[in-house]
């Protein structure tokens, strides 16, 4: 029961945080329309939120074996409860920076404590890859709600959108409730701690892991992995707005599909990977990616604006588009579950340190990248040269195959 308890509460987490990280692409649309911000600016935001996730998982190294797992979870959840109520109480594009500052730090705690008590309530690498594969399916359900929540705030006049954090800050403070009311045996993602300390302090231990050839293709895998679907992701709604003259809310609609194609990848993921080696699953799903890229990208040229009042009138592109999502959804949990399974329980928070860092960095070049390109060219070329990431990716997948089995 206990064990159950603190599973639920490390996925209501998670799905809090991706209702909060995600309701990026959304606020970026809103700020143009209700702030009066302009494409670069509205890009910031992305920024706000992945450079302080970078800082803050660097200190994370430091404190967290200080501070204990719960604790910090703890510490987290009440800042993004913090962060939910600074924006319908401000209300201004320099509040919607300030909360994804807030959300940013949050996350970069929640993610490091939640990939490692995965380590702590289970005990084989197959239940890892099945909890992990849970865990990020429903980060992505997390995303899709948050689509359909803002959605359902969206005036086309007014701050209205706003009151949806209200939403969102309670489904974070349930969270909160049933991590207080669980118990965490900390005790596994200590033991090698006598051996760990000839490494030095925990910050230089996590400088030292960077240093490795396998950990190095690893990180580099994962920035090239966020730079692509933050790219996507942070821009969509803008995207079905502007190049396929979907209407604010029904953009913002649109987008969910996106986010609800990776959570059926995910959770489909688990059962694949189950039966097959990951890494020609992976390179099918690449190729996948390409092909629908370059297929499906060209039904949007020439669409001019048009009366759309309803689904029946959007452009085929806007349901077809969102399936590159299915692709994309099984690379980030795989390569994080065979990392951390060939690694020890005590080496798990400075690895996934490591991977928060260079996620957010990805996240943040993906969505400045594609915003000016957006901005300077248009959506459409922005989506097509994320064949470019797509083929490095490819490329770094065959490296830390290799990495991988000459380390083991």
């Amino acid at each position: 029961m206990a064990r159950t308890r603190l599973i639920a509460a490390l996925i209501l987490t998670y799905v809090a945080f991706a209702m909060l990280l995600n309701s990026v692409g959304t606020v970026i649309l809103q700020s143009i329309s209700s702030f009066g911000v302009t494409k670069p600016e509205a890009s910031t935001l992305e920024g706000f939120k992945d450079i302080t996730i970078a800082v803050v998982s660097f200190l994370t190294a430091i404190y967290l074996p200080r501070l204990g797992l719960r604790n910090a979870l703890i510490g987290a959840l009440l800042l993004a409860i913090a962060g939910c109520i600074v924006m319908p109480l401000i209300g201004s594009f320099g509040a919607a920076q300030f909360h994804f500052a807030m959300v940013g730090a949050a996350f970069a705690v929640a993610k490091v404590v939640v990939y490692s008590m995965i380590g702590l309530v289970t005990d084989s690498p197959r239940k890892h890859a099945s909890l992990t594969s849970l865990i990020e399916g429903m980060f992505m359900v997390g995303v899709l709600s948050s689509y359909w929540v803002f959605s359902a705030f969206i005036d086309p006049t007014g701050l209205r959108w706003l009151n949806a954090y209200w939403v969102l800050g309670a489904i974070t403070a349930l969270a909160l409730a049933l991590l207080l009311t669980a118990r965490v045996d900390e005790y596994r993602a200590h033991e090698g701690e006598e051996a760990a300390a000839d490494e030095g302090p925990p910050f230089v231990a996590m400088l030292k892991l960077a240093a490795l050839p396998l950990v190095l293709v690893f990180v580099a895998c994962a920035f090239l992995f966020v730079l692509i679907e933050q790219g996507i992701q942070s821009w969509l709604p803008t995207f079905n707005n502007e190049v396929l003259h979907l209407p604010a809310q029904m953009s913002v609609q649109a987008a969910s599909l996106f986010a609800a194609c990776l959570a059926i990848g995910r959770f489909g993921a688990g059962a694949v990977m189950a039966r097959f080696d990951w890494y020609p699953v992976l390179n099918v799903c690449l190729a996948a990616l390409a092909a629908l890229i370059v297929l499906v990208l060209p039904l949007a040229d020439g669409l001019a604006p048009g009366a759309i009042h309803s689904w029946g009138d959007a452009p085929v592109a806007a349901f077809l588009f969102p399936l590159i999502g299915i692709a994309l959804a099984p690379v980030y949990p795989t390569i994080i579950s065979v990392m951390l399974s060939a690694m020890p329980n005590r080496q798990h928070p400075p690895l996934m340190g490591l991977v928060v860092v260079f996620s957010a960095l990805g996240g943040t070049t993906g969505s400045i990248i594609t915003g000016a390109i957006f901005a300077h060219l248009d959506g459409q070329t922005a989506f097509t040269l994320m064949l470019v990431p797509t083929a490095f990716l490819a490329a770094g997948l065959f490296l830390l195959r290799r990495r991988i089995a000459l380390a083991s």
